[in-house]
């Protein structure tokens, strides 16, 4: 069903080889909650978040009114090999299904407790067995969520509303050994392979009543009759902390900031709420899914994206429009996905796109997916030595060569005048052997000039602080400079000529004695600086805010190419600060 590629990153246990080539789930919320569709007797779900699949909760319903809302499921119409179907024809691997959210309640014919399908639908229907069926038939793995701190129909399983109550940690355990173990014993042995155990206890176990016993009790049940079966660190385990869990599990709908070397994985929604809510109105575009997915693998990890079925089990347009839309994207690009990993350069360091990479024995491609195709149809590449043996488009499957120009450790590639994908187009460039990378570079932009900012700088006297964009982002990132300081980039000219030098910051004192010096090569410009005053950031608002100005300085020459070292040394009046955004060459 899986041929794996070499481990994609270095801390991949056995178990986890086929996750990490992976890349690209399935999740699927779908349970009693999705017969309100987020509302209970014409009240909106208390919560401005919208989760629907929390509304037993958030709408205080008792445990036996709640079920009422299984009289709403159209259960000649529910078939989840459909739901398999759709995650076959995305491009998915596998799939995960809550097989018990919060509310307690088990999608399959539980013998452990009543609070379950095959009590309250007749014919019994039993929706893990239909998708454990489906999956196999479609050849995906199948995961299983499993709600396993909270449960609201336990008399002794954890609700928030314990908070105010407090509960025993014997009469909690009850609720573990009582619900907890023997059912995850049942969907352990009841429904052939387990992929993935997914559990949720989103915060560490210590600032919950769930004690680490627990927490190794479940996980070496799961060991014990599925040991390949893998586990997240939502069980209340960081991988830090034991190093048996199998992969870490971000926030709910965050993107990977980072290369990791072990497994990870983004839980994601096409809206917001997980579960089916009527007014879920803020879909995310089909490029914006495939951005997040090429971010995730270009730093090592996985993407799973979660469909709320409706009660008659319809998935709702928007959300199987734009899945089917990223599966026939992946039909011609899933090389660049599937099995691929993180590459060495920095994950920002090019302002066209994402980068991932496939070792085939000696030789090495790399996936240059372009976010912004440039007007000039020139791809600036910065960053390896080696020449590359080959580019070509990846939707060309006679991979005709294109011509590009290779010097020290920049690539200019000619693109065709026609983007080839509509939504992102993906490169090859073929390595003979891995090619090594110079790092701590700032890269030649889309428009061929250099952005050097705090954040890409290779050295500074003092330590700097970057100050995150404020005020709805009207007020850009900055560092301060309150003492003299000296901040160095490296960059590398492709051909000799002569750069403008352009600094932004705001300053706002008044008859400034501060001064900047930019040098590079055998040039110094000297600019003192100037007050910026202040703006606007939002009409009609109280909106004033300090001003950032840009200032022309002057020109460096560069007479050959090569790597050249850009300075910036600030040396501000006394009790004056200079609140400094970037350099701009070009």
């Amino acid at each position: 069903m899986f041929t794996f590629s070499a481990f994609p990153q270095s801390q991949t246990n056995e178990r986890a080889r086929w996750f990490t080539d992976a890349r690209f789930g399935m999740f699927i919320h779908w349970g009693v909650y999705s017969g309100a569709e987020g509302f209970w007797k014409g009240e909106k779900l208390r919560n401005d978040n919208d989760y629907a699949e929390w509304i037993m909760y958030r709408n205080r319903i008792d445990r036996e009114e709640y079920l009422s809302l299984l009289n709403r499921f159209d259960w000649d119409k529910i078939d989840p090999e459909e739901w398999v179907i759709l995650a076959k024809n995305s491009g998915m691997k596998y799939v995960t299904l809550t097989a018990k959210h919060h509310d307690g309640f088990a999608l399959w014919d539980s013998q452990v407790s009543d609070y379950d399908l095959g009590n309250y639908t007749s014919p019994k229907r039993d929706i893990v067995k239909e998708l454990a069926d489906a999956c196999q038939k479609h050849g995906l793995k199948l995961g299983l969520y499993y709600s396993h701190w909270v449960d609201w129909e336990h008399e002794f399983g954890w609700d928030h509303t314990k908070e105010i109550t407090g509960i025993a940690p014997e009469k909690y355990d009850r609720y573990w050994q009582e619900k907890v173990i023997p059912q995850v014993r049942e969907l352990l042995i009841n429904y052939g392979e387990i992929g993935m155990f997914w559990f949720d206890m989103w915060i560490h176990h210590s600032e919950t009543v769930v004690t680490k016993e627990q927490l190794l009790q479940l996980k070496g049940l799961i060991r014990e009759l599925q040991p390949n079966c893998i586990v997240n660190s939502r069980l209340g385990l960081s991988i830090e902390e034991d190093p048996d869990v199998d992969f870490k599990t971000l926030g709910d709908n965050q993107l990977g900031s980072q290369k990791e070397d072990f497994p990870w994985q983004s839980p994601a929604t096409v809206a917001h709420s997980w579960g089916f809510h009527s007014e879920d109105t803020d879909w995310k575009s089909t490029t914006t899914l495939l951005k997040s997915l090429i971010n995730n693998v270009s730093l090592n990890g996985n993407f799973m994206l979660n469909i709320g079925p409706r009660a008659n089990g319809d998935v709702p347009y928007e959300i199987s429009q734009r899945m089917l839309e990223m599966g026939k994207w992946l039909d011609v690009n899933g090389e660049s996905i599937y099995g691929a990993e993180a590459f060495d350069l920095d994950k920002d360091l090019h302002d066209w796109g994402k980068i991932t990479c496939k070792k085939e024995g000696n030789k090495t491609k790399l996936y240059l997916h372009v976010f912004n195709w440039p007007l000039n149809k020139k791809l600036n590449f910065t960053g390896i030595s080696a020449t590359p043996e080959k580019i070509y488009l990846l939707t060309d499957k006679q991979q005709k060569p294109l011509s590009f120009k290779h010097t020290g450790v920049f690539t200019q590639i000619d693109l065709p005048a026609m983007e080839p994908d509509p939504y992102i187009s993906v490169l090859v460039v073929e390595y003979d052997q891995y090619p090594e990378t110079v790092q701590k570079l700032v890269a030649k932009t889309t428009d061929g000039g250099f952005s050097l900012t705090p954040r890409n700088l290779i050295y500074s006297k003092d330590e700097i602080k970057i100050q995150t964009k404020s005020r709805r982002g009207t007020i850009p990132e900055f560092t301060p400079v309150v003492g003299s300081q000296k901040m160095k980039w490296k960059i590398y000219v492709d051909e000799p000529g002569t750069k403008t030098v352009d600094i932004s910051y705001s300053f706002q004192g008044k008859n400034p004695k501060s001064k900047l010096v930019i040098s590079g090569f055998d040039t110094a410009l000297t600019h003192q600086v100037e007050p910026t005053g202040k703006t606007v950031g939002e009409p009609n608002s109280d909106w004033v805010i300090d001003n950032f100005k840009s200032f022309s300085l002057g020109e460096i020459h560069f007479p050959e190419k090569g790597f050249y070292e850009i300075n910036l040394e600030a040396e501000p009046g006394r009790n004056e600060e200079i609140k400094f955004q970037w350099i701009w060459l070009k």
